[in-house]
């Protein structure tokens, strides 16, 4: 499983881009305190712990299939009502949520459609569902040095880009084709400073998502190769790594 790791290796790997997008998520939904919101694909809480910050953890519920990611959002944010549970089949009633949101968790949903037909199912009428996604199809999203790093080594690899949610338009379609009215789509741009490469390569070797998997499985000499292309394409930093994440807004 590519999110089989600990919350902290997460955090390093993706969380520093994550955070700032799930901000900018947030005050985009409109979330206020009084809400009850879902946190679908919650990973180790980096929205988790924003949402509670607003609306206080007796009022936010968090869902993830990674134990080590639903143990490290137990231990952080204890008071949040959080189960081992993929976005597909959640534990929880009809209509009990002011909105249900998922943050970079459609391209792993193991069906996007049945996950997002039950977030529409948790949220009262009138309430809001929301996703994002990173742009792994117009490589606009902050993995795109390193897919383009392992291409020019191995053309042959397959990257990320076609990840449900990767392009363009496609998370509007999922949201209409569950049921959402009003189905509106934006982009977000997050950018993020890496004082020296290692500080952005090593959170590479964690083996966190798709990339982490693709490097862990690699021999010692490709993997060694791969990272001269980064360091070639990037430089010995400080340097800017710009994020582009698609994003669909709908109402039950």
């Amino acid at each position: 499983m590519a999110f089989d790791v600990a919350g902290e290796a997460y955090d390093l790997f993706m969380g520093r881009y994550s955070i700032p997008l799930a901000q900018l998520l947030i005050a985009e939904v409109g979330i206020a305190p009084g809400d009850r919101v879902l946190d679908v694909g919650c990973g180790p809480g980096s929205m988790t712990s924003l949402l509670v910050e607003i609306l206080g953890a007796e009022r936010v519920a968090a869902v993830d299939p990674s134990p080590p990611f639903v143990e490290a959002v137990r231990r952080r944010l204890p008071g949040v009502a959080t189960h081992l549970a993929g976005a597909e089949l959640m534990p929880f009633p009809d209509t009990g949520f002011d909105a249900a949101i998922a943050n970079l968790v459609v391209p792993f949903m193991a069906d996007p459609d049945a996950g997002l037909r039950e977030m529409r199912r948790v949220v009262r009428d009138g309430g809001v569902v929301a996703a994002t996604a990173w742009d792994h199809m117009g490589a606009g999203a902050p993995l795109a040095p390193f897919w383009s790093a392992v291409i020019a080594v191995e053309p042959d690899a397959l990257d990320e880009s076609t990840q449900a949610g990767a392009g363009e338009g496609d998370l509007e379609t999922v949201l209409s084709t569950a049921g959402l009215r009003e189905v509106r789509g934006l982009s977000f741009t997050v950018r993020v400073t890496h004082p020296t490469f290692e500080d952005w390569w090593e959170p590479y070797t964690l083996g966190v998502g798709p990339a982490g998997d693709y490097l862990r499985q690699t021999a010692p000499e490709l993997r060694a190769r791969i990272e001269e292309s980064a360091r070639e394409l990037l430089g010995g930093g400080p340097f800017d790594v710009t994020g582009r994440a698609w994003c669909a807004i709908g109402a039950r």
